[in-house]
């Protein structure tokens, strides 16, 4: 009897010897606390090691008895180590939160609501990172403008000669078929569209993710051209304050702060800023290039803990903005009968969001947000005002779940968008639009093989008084080799009538009449294609080629025509407008020294059009290159090129090429750093080529804008980190 119990004895020891011989990890991204696929957790010095799966779980067996260190690592994470001792005294399992780490060269996106690198994702992405944001900021710091109009296939398109109101267009197309996002949330369209980019300092800005071509999976109408979603920091394990003096030599100054902080359970982040611009007339014309502006933004966000698997934000944004250009004379307060032409825009935003997440085992998460967007403007000119407020309200439920090689994002959304008319000094019919859009969506993003990947998008809208959308999207990412991928991404797309277009805002709305209920909605079907190559040669020297081709046809698209007594009303094309074209882009570094080099060929056409069909203020060619010098901590300095080609304007008339060269330099000491900026050197402004404001003096018109207007203008300023 005793050698039984003996050797029942020796049998449960030898079983507990080899559950505590063996280790389970689960490894999430710290942020988004997604399963980390395909990570690796090993064994420092043995050959033992597993990848994580679907659920970002792995397990280790055979580990040997003593001290070991267990070394976790994925491509674009920092690489995080434990040390423990087996057999281990508790349950032999962890879960282990790895961060970002941008030393490789990898973001995460989160567009596409997965919480991938960007590497890993079918849909092509574009990021511009917080190195380049900052770079950006130095040259605008009141605005992200210039963060945008130097990306390739992007244009920022002004819509006034004297305001600079400005919208943002993708591969040629007109800016209100851009969904501009802040943090995932859409704000930023309608009568606020062209001054959105203006109203969004980049101070708060982590990074910039650019998706080009149909993306209607989860963000519906309006998203034909693409989406531009500007992601703000959040706040870090240690404080944060940052702020930036600058003034310029257009008589500009700005002056932005950032500060964020993180408890246990809370944390913060808050934005300000400032700006004031003195009336600017380069050409001397008596004309504002430069509006007189003052402006000033505030945004803080509240960030709850409420455990480690649940978090709430809170957030609200005020932006106010008065811009007064025109006759130099009458901004100055000296008008008379032939100084009397003004422009004033005057508008006020207000965006209150709140994000609830919550996260459960297996990878699962859902996340709700709502936000409520005011925004009130009023436009006036001698003898006209147009004065209106817009209320947008946002309401979103997603579900993410991973499951062995699938991700699952499920989800539904609500969009009310409702604009009314104050006051007009026409008599025209009320122009007040009403919007309300109910929409469901579905996405499966899996690894059909180890290097195929696949996105499968679906998404149905019902849009009052234009009925249902189904929108169907596919992406898919083949890895030939470590070193060279290709994408392909195709979808469908839509977009509903409304009074506010770039033709309607060139107009200042004067005499336009509204869309009513009868009018068609824009339809579109497009997509993009690109081959990807990266490698490293050595410990110094890396290199990216990257060749996209782009694709997108808009049935039924809305037109603005003149009519009878001076109206404009709006119709559907008999036929369509279709863009395509390519881009091509190198990324070459070698130690400190990177060069950027872009290139875009857009062939844009309005099949509606008579005789000459290219699309007005679309330029064939255009070419960004950028040389840069950079020591970390140290110093950066750098120089930039810019080409565009001929363009027609509306008339049909062709304008010239032009370059547009700048030079920057910034100098960092311990906390502080000085930068300079000298901004088109070349002193390349329109009125060099043409004429822009057409007399009567006292009652101008102008020409439409196609390049820079202020011309050469140099800026400084300091920046302080504590």
């Amino acid at each position: 009897m005793k050698r039984y119990v003996l050797f029942l004895a020796v049998l449960l020891t030898a079983q507990v010897s080899f559950a505590q011989h063996t280790f389970k990890a689960t490894v999430r991204d710290v942020d988004s606390k997604v399963p980390v696929t395909g990570a690796t957790v090993s064994v420092k010095g043995a050959e033992i090691s597993a990848a994580t799966d679907a659920d970002g779980v792995a397990r280790l067996t055979g580990i040997p008895a003593g001290e070991q260190t267990i070394e976790i690592f994925s491509p674009g994470y920092e690489t995080k180590e434990l040390k423990l001792t087996f057999p281990l005294a508790g349950p032999g399992e962890s879960e282990i939160f790895i961060k970002i780490d941008n030393d490789y060269g990898e973001v995460t996106v989160t567009s596409t609501r997965t919480g991938r690198i960007i590497d890993d994702v079918p849909t092509r992405v574009e990021a511009i990172d917080e190195e380049e944001v900052d770079e950006k900021s130095n040259m605008r710091p009141a605005n992200v403008s210039m963060v945008l109009n130097e990306s390739t296939g992007i244009k920022v398109q002004q819509t006034s000669a004297t305001s600079n109101t400005q919208s943002v267009r993708i591969q040629g197309l007109d800016g209100r078929y851009t969904q501009i996002l802040k943090d995932g949330f859409p704000a930023f369209g309608g009568f606020s569209g062209s001054l959105s980019v203006l109203d969004i300092p980049p101070l708060d800005l982590k990074q910039v993710e650019i998706i080009k071509g149909p993306s209607a999976t989860f963000f519906g109408g309006g998203a034909i051209a693409g989406v531009v979603n500007f992601v703000s920091k959040e706040p870090e394990d240690r404080p944060v304050t940052s702020l930036i003096f600058n003034q310029t030599s257009a008589l500009g100054t700005d002056f932005s702060i950032f500060n964020s902080r993180k408890f246990e359970r809370f944390g913060y982040t808050l934005l300000g800023s400032v700006n004031y611009q003195k009336e600017y007339d380069v050409d001397e014309d008596d004309f504002t290039e430069l509006p007189r502006t003052n402006s000033f933004n505030l945004t803080p966000r509240l960030f709850f803990y409420l455990n480690d698997k649940t978090r709430l934000m809170i957030g609200n944004s005020t932006s106010y903005q008065s811009r007064e250009g025109g006759d130099v004379f009458v901004i100055r307060d000296r008008a008379d009968g032939l100084h009397r032409y003004f422009e004033k825009n005057n508008s006020l935003r207000n965006i209150t969001t709140l994000q609830f997440d919550r996260s459960f085992s297996g990878g699962r998460r859902i996340t709700a947000r709502q936000s409520l967007a005011f925004f009130d403007r009023e436009i006036e000119i001698p003898d006209y005002r147009f004065k209106g407020r817009q209320f947008n309200s946002y309401t979103d439920v997603s579900y993410f779940h991973a499951i062995q090689k699938h991700a699952l994002v499920f989800g539904f959304n609500a969009v009310y968008d409702r604009f009314r008319e104050k006051q007009t000094s026409n008599n025209l019919p009320s122009r007040d639009e009403r919007r309300t859009t109910f929409g469901a969506y579905a996405q499966d993003s899996f690894n059909v093989t180890e290097k195929l990947s696949l996105e499968a998008g679906f998404r149905l809208d019902h849009v009052r008084d234009y009925g249902v959308f189904a929108l169907p999207r596919v992406s898919m990412l083949y890895k030939f080799t470590d070193h060279l991928s290709s994408r392909l991404s195709v979808g469908l797309g839509y977009k509903a009538p409304s009074i506010f277009t770039e033709e309607a805002e060139t107009l200042l709305f004067q005499n336009v009449l509204p869309v009513g209920n009868t009018l068609k909605a824009e339809r579109s079907r497009g997509g993009t294609f690109d081959v990807n190559y990266r490698n490293t040669v050595g410990e110094k020297f890396s290199y990216t080629l990257n060749q996209m081709f782009f694709y997108t046809e808009i049935e039924d698209p809305l037109v603005l025509l003149p009519g009878r007594g001076g109206l404009f009303n709006f119709a559907n094309a008999a036929e369509p407008i279709r863009s395509a074209g390519f881009e091509t882009n190198a990324r070459i570094a070698y130690d400190f020294v990177k060069l950027f080099a872009g290139y875009t060929f857009t062939h844009a056409k309005a099949k509606y059009l008579a005789g000459n069909q290219i699309l007005p203020l679309t330029p064939k060619s255009k070419l960004n290159s950028a040389l840069l010098f950079e020591k970390e901590e140290n110093f950066k300095a750098g120089i930039e090129a810019y080409y565009t080609s001929s363009q027609f304007l509306t008339n049909r008339f062709r304008t010239k090429p032009y370059w547009v060269l700048g030079i920057f330099g910034e100098k960092t000491f311990g906390k502080f750093a000085l930068f300079i900026n000298a901004e088109n050197i070349t002193d390349t402004r329109q009125s060099r080529f043409g004429t822009v404001v057409f007399p009567p003096h006292q009652n101008p018109t102008f020409s439409e804008i196609y390049t820079h207007t202020e011309g050469r203008v140099f800026n400084g300023g300091i920046k302080i980190k504590l």
